[in-house]
């Protein structure tokens, strides 16, 4: 099957690497295809000495994407789904979710500290991140653990850690592995400690709606399982009005017809967390993800959520 296909992408290692994935594996399937990639930056690319949280933005690394697919410019563009907000803009879908690679953080210990696990490090020992979600769920676990910030590609934050005097960064252990980092990963942190992001490690594959040739070719990227895990941690998300400035983890897992989702709230020095699970059928995947938000809200996780919003909001 020939055809001319434009895929939109970040710039970033990471992101060409994701893209180039998900054009190997076309070209594989469909002889014949002539694929075209095209960089585009996006405001969280443009915006790298802030926080995440602090820009106030969702869609930071989606939004010039999107609109390249609105104007015909690109024909899809591949996410890392962490980085999808929750309401898709009018005119465009999710037409794939390609299989999750591991949903885990990992700690990775600076090359000279004597302690390369997270529990056994020193008291008042320094951890980077750039994320709230990792920040609540770090001090929850360890309150003397002291929280730097960090951002840039991956390549930039291993340059950061080596020259520093930090203890160690914190990362997700898909992107680490994807790029070949993973001889540098010191601990893969358990789920007791560290929930992952929404949609981590997995990646979505956006077009305009009702492109049905694009719809046929994607379809064959498609993995269900990961597609239902991804769907009940979004629901839960979107209930919850989530985004990088919540500190939300969420991870969702299919065995047999069951999904089971487990989810957690914290606040942001992480003295309050509202941690819990619900399963069901992998059909009533939206569905589960809303009743455990709505359970989450109601055992504290509102007061939670209206506290960071207050101290949060410009």
């Amino acid at each position: 099957m020939a055809s001319n296909v434009r895929i939109g992408t970040r710039s970033s290692e990471l992101a060409l690497w994701q893209t180039g994935h998900v054009k190997a594996l076309l070209e594989e399937l469909f002889s014949g295809i002539v694929i075209d990639v095209q960089t585009i930056k996006t405001t969280g690319d443009k915006i790298l000495d802030t926080p995440l949280a602090k820009i106030g933005d969702k869609g930071l690394f989606t939004k010039e994407l999107e609109a390249a697919l609105l104007d015909e410019r690109i024909d899809l563009a591949v996410h890392s789904f962490k980085d999808v907000p929750t309401a898709i803009p009018e005119g465009l879908a999710i037409a794939a979710v390609l299989e999750r690679e591991d949903v885990r953080d990992v700690f990775i210990g600076h090359p000279k500290s004597l302690n390369k696990l997270f529990m056994t490090l020193p008291r008042h020992a320094v951890i980077a991140t750039g994320s709230l979600r990792r920040k609540c769920q770090v001090l929850n676990a360890r309150q003397d653990i002291q929280i730097v910030d960090i951002r840039g590609n991956l390549n930039t934050r291993m340059k950061k850690l080596d020259d520093s005097n930090w203890d160690g960064m914190i990362l997700a252990k898909a992107g680490v592995t994807r790029l070949g980092w993973a001889q540098r990963i010191t601990e893969i942190l358990p789920f007791e400690i560290m929930l992952p992001a929404v949609g981590q490690g997995a990646l979505a594959v956006e077009i305009r709606n009702g492109d049905k040739r694009l719809e046929e070719l994607l379809r064959t990227l498609h993995h269900l399982p990961t597609a239902l895990t991804v769907t009940a941690e979004r629901s839960l998300l979107c209930r919850l009005e989530g985004g990088c400035q919540i500190p939300i983890g969420a991870y969702g897992q299919v065995q047999g017809n069951e999904l089971r989702l487990d989810a957690v709230i914290g606040c942001l020095d992480g003295k309050r967390m509202v941690k819990g699970s619900r399963s069901g059928n992998h059909s009533d995947a939206e569905r589960i993800g809303i009743e455990l938000a709505e359970e989450l809200l109601k055992r504290g996780g509102k007061e939670i959520l209206d506290e960071i919003r207050l101290t949060t909001s410009p």
